[in-house]
């Protein structure tokens, strides 16, 4: 795994090591390639919990604001690990229906998971900016930062919440992406910049030395 290009929408700039250190390591690696050519009116917004410690960095190193944003997988009833789409604040959703009627789930599953998603993401939004108003996104350039993106739900609900909300441009900045995530979503965004893209994906924590699980506190406490 070698070289780096630039496609169309898409910056893969190939890390040289197979693995990051640490969340911290991958920001400030994400932070040296996020193509802006100014700073006035953009914004971070790091996905909750993993994607807050990257965006962070990425926040500090490039002296933008950051904000979080909670996005909630729902899950099959079979599966808690497969997604049958996501979900992101004020209702916001994408839903893969196609997946949903042929593993024959009820469309009621959905809508109830998605009431239930909605009351959690609302209490982990109030919960992570204790009374802070969240950051206007209207008309402002958007990075969105998550630690990886193994499938794509979350970071294409978050994106379609920033459209909601009127972003001027969305930028994804992601430290390692399945390849068929950065296909799918790079023409969703103004650009797509991830570090690795392995084939051999099998989840985000395999890419990190060290990758440990973060407590509400953890969240709290980055972005004070």
């Amino acid at each position: 795994m070698s070289g780096r290009y630039w496609s169309c929408r898409s910056r893969v700039l190939l890390w040289k090591n197979v693995t990051f250190h640490d969340r911290e390591e991958a920001g400030t690696a994400l932070a040296k390639v996020i193509p802006l050519k100014y700073r006035d009116n953009v914004i971070v917004i790091g996905l909750a919990r993993g994607g807050v410690v990257v965006a962070r960095v990425v926040s500090s190193r490039l002296k933008i604001p950051l904000d979080v944003l909670v996005v909630k997988k729902i899950s099959s009833p079979e599966n808690s690990e497969f997604a049958l789409g996501a979900l992101a604040p004020d209702n916001v959703a994408v839903v893969n229906w196609k997946t949903v009627t042929h593993l024959g789930i009820d469309e009621q599953y959905v809508k109830h998971r998605k009431s239930e998603l909605g009351r959690e993401i609302a209490n982990k939004m109030r919960l992570y900016r204790r009374g802070k108003k969240p950051l206007a996104v209207n008309g402002k350039t958007v990075i969105l930062v998550d630690d990886g993106a193994a499938t794509g739900a979350t970071l294409e609900a978050a994106i379609r919440w920033c459209k909601v909300k009127k972003a001027k441009s969305i930028i994804a900045a992601i430290p390692v992406a399945h390849p068929s995530v950065v296909s799918k979503i790079t023409p969703e965004v103004s650009a797509f910049v991830t570090l690795l893209r392995p084939a051999g994906f099998i989840a985000v924590g395999q890419f990190y030395k060290e990758f440990p699980q973060l407590a509400d506190e953890n969240v709290i406490e980055l972005l004070a």
